[in-house]
């Protein structure tokens, strides 16, 4: 189906785009549940073993964000609707915009957990920023599928 004057594409690139979209949004919910896991997990004091498992989490994180990345660019520049139909939207700039936001706030927490995942003491203090961070984190993260849900409806698409 066409969208104004869109053009459609050959039912090849129609799969093509389903499947990119499929992966970016299983992509997405890994990412939403491995950033959940780390605020259930995080407390003020870690012990080793915590240290070491949400060190993997973050790693989850952190793939699953570069993943999440270039999947969208693909969706973007390659695949489904021309790239001027993102380029143009202003929710579509507040949308990445966002993601910009998250990979910056998630530094200072990636950074804590990776330094503590070799260390041996029985316990470890978690500063509050770590936690205020991860905090955060998810806030930003709820914004970004409700801008994807705007954009879908068309909102920020001049007429």
């Amino acid at each position: 189906m066409a969208l104004g004057n869109w053009p459609t594409f050959p039912v090849s690139c129609g799969m093509l785009y389903s499947l990119f979209r499929l992966l970016h949004f299983i992509v997405l919910l890994i990412f939403a549940g491995a950033l959940v896991i780390e605020n259930m997990a995080i407390k003020p004091e870690l012990t080793s073993e915590d240290a070491r498992n949400l060190a993997r989490v973050d790693r989850v994180c952190g793939m699953t964000a570069i993943l999440t990345l270039i999947i969208g660019l693909i969706l973007w520049f390659s695949v489904g609707k021309p790239a001027e139909f993102y380029s143009a939207n202003p929710v579509f700039h507040a949308k990445l915009g966002l993601f910009v936001v998250l990979a910056i706030l998630a530094i200072k927490p990636a950074m804590f957990f990776f330094k503590q995942q070799h260390n041996k003491s029985d316990s470890i203090p978690v500063p509050g920023s770590v936690r205020l961070l991860l905090r955060i984190e998810l806030i930003v993260l709820l914004c970004i599928p409700v801008l994807a849900f705007l954009m879908a409806r068309g909102i920020g698409l001049s007429s």
